[in-house]
C-alpha cells in the first residue's frame, strides 16, 4: 500500500459508506462520492442520524455537500456490523420530539446554573466576549 499525503489518501474510500461528525454536532451517514484538497465532501444517499439516549432516528437528506473545515471525524461504516445495533430505531417525529425535550432540559439546567452563580455574586462571561481579553 502506497502512502498518499493529505486528503489524497481518501481516494480509496470513494463509493463507500461513511459516517461524518460535523462541528455543530450533527452526524451524517452517506456514500462518499467526492473529496478535494480542502477535504470538502460530497455525500450521496445521506441521512442525518439523531441520537437521544438509547434511541436514534434517521432523517433523509439526499445529496449533501460538506465544507472540509466543518468535518470533525470521518470514518467508514462497517456494513457487516451496521445491523448489530444496541440502539432502538424510532420514527423521525419521535426522535425530533425526544431531541426537543432533551434540549429544553439542557437549557433549563443552564438557566438554573447561571441563576445560582448570580445568587453567589459571581458572573460568567458570555462566549462572544471571551475574544476581547
Amino acid at each position: 500500500m502506497n502512502y498518499m499525503p493529505g486528503t489524497a489518501s481518501l481516494i480509496e474510500d470513494i463509493d463507500k459508506k461513511h459516517l461524518v461528525l460535523l462541528r455543530d454536532g450533527r452526524t451524517l451517514i452517506g456514500i462518499l462520492r467526492s473529496i478535494d484538497q480542502f477535504a470538502n465532501l460530497v455525500l450521496h444517499q445521506t441521512v442525518e442520524r439523531i441520537h437521544v439516549g438509547k434511541k436514534f432516528g434517521d432523517i433523509p437528506r439526499g445529496i449533501f455537500v460538506v465544507r472540509g473545515e466543518n468535518v470533525v471525524l470521518l470514518g467508514e461504516v462497517d456494513l457487516d456490523k451496521e445491523c448489530d445495533q444496541i440502539l432502538q430505531r424510532v420514527s423521525i417525529e419521535e426522535i425530533l420530539e425526544e431531541q426537543r425535550i432533551e434540549q429544553q432540559a439542557k437549557q433549563e439546567a443552564e438557566r438554573r446554573k447561571l441563576q445560582t452563580v448570580k445568587e453567589r455574586g459571581l458572573s460568567i462571561p458570555k462566549a462572544d466576549t471571551l475574544d476581547d481579553f
